[in-house]
């Protein structure tokens, strides 16, 4: 089997001067109002992980060979590392079709569309096999409505991890272990009240790019991720204490507008979406080992701890939250959010 190491490979990655460019020539005028009459198309791929995520080479780069592969008329031009921007800004331009397909989470669709968030709620999912069934066989009236407000098609959604906390010298075993510790999460609403729902009453909301200098000054003592995301962001060369707890099933919507199809033919865009799907179990099993072979590592450091699991009061925190985002969520939102506990059960 084809491993997470073996499947890397040799990135030359795209300066931001190019991405500039591609912004500025994107947004100066509208796309083709139809496929081309020679049948070839550019596809633009943005997502905010870096190359060292499964997301990337277990992820757009095989979408990339796959697609150019075929030999019907795609290129594909890879933008990682939020290159062409954070995520607030790029999806407006998938709505334009100027970034044609982005990997974004429900927290950062929600502006346009608040119901999604509820996908990102602290255990709204049990498990990735509970995230992957409701996607399948939940979610056509979300993701319906989600087009319909925006223009936007949700494809699929790829695992970008179970997101967990990471600290420095904290142990945390339940909900009561967080308070009044300083703990990072993103900055935005869905976030934050993910915060609340866990038990923290302290976080700490600095961007991205500050989160490692913030980690080494002590302005946060941990944060939340999934551990390939940690590891990639070199996050556990400050934090020594893995928490196991997988709050949140973090799933990456690849999502594609109209504006993108309008380019396609029919058989470029059957096989997009395809190949889009092909791609979600392979990406979970490269999610899934990496993380492994990344927490073993942890495991085998005796400068690390790991808190397993079994040691930790899942059901403390899985009550919380539930009883947070059922008083928290109002409308279409709380609608969406028990349809998704009701599915697992």
């Amino acid at each position: 089997m084809v491993t997470p190491r073996t499947m890397r490979r040799s990135i030359v990655t795209t300066s931001a001067l190019a991405a500039t460019a591609l912004i500025v020539a994107g947004c100066s005028g509208g796309g083709p109002a139809g496929p081309s009459e020679s049948g070839e198309v550019t596809l633009t791929v943005s997502l905010t992980q870096n190359e060292q995520t499964p997301n990337y080479y277990c992820g757009v780069e095989l979408l990339k060979e796959r697609l150019e592969d075929a030999d019907i008329g795609f290129s594909v031009d890879l933008f990682p590392s939020s290159q062409l921007g954070p995520h607030a800004d790029r999806f407006p331009m998938v709505q334009s079709g100027d970034i044609d397909i982005d990997l974004l989470g429900g927290s950062e669709l929600a502006p346009s569309f608040a119901p999604i968030e509820a996908v990102d709620a602290a255990y709204a999912f049990d498990d990735v096999d509970h995230a992957f069934s409701w996607m399948d066989d939940g979610s056509d009236d979300l993701f319906t409505a989600f087009h319909d407000a925006t223009g936007v098609k949700i494809v699929d959604g790829w695992l970008f991890g179970n997101r967990t906390f990471t600290t420095k010298d904290v142990e945390v075993r339940s909900p009561d272990d967080l308070a009044g510790v300083p703990i990072r999460f993103p900055n935005s609403p869905g976030f934050l009240a993910n915060a609340e729902a866990l038990g923290v009453d302290n976080p700490v909301s600095v961007a991205v790019e500050e989160v490692y200098t913030a980690l080494q000054q002590g302005i946060a003592v941990g944060q939340e991720n999934p551990i390939v995301a940690t590891h990639s962001s070199s996050y556990d060369e400050v934090l020594n204490v893995a928490m196991l707890n997988d709050h949140n099933v973090g799933i990456q919507f690849v999502v594609v507008s109209d504006k993108t199809y309008e380019k396609l033919n029919d058989e470029q865009a059957e096989l997009l979406d395809k190949t889009i799907h092909e791609i979600r179990s392979e990406n979970r099993t490269c999610v899934e080992d990496e993380t492994e072979e990344i927490v073993q590592g942890y495991r085998d450091n005796p400068e690390f701890t790991v808190i397993e699991k079994e040691d930790i009061d899942i059901d403390a925190f899985v009550e919380k939250a539930e009883a947070y985002f059922s008083d928290h969520y109002t409308g279409e939102t709380l609608e969406a959010y028990q349809s998704i506990r009701d599915s697992a059960k």
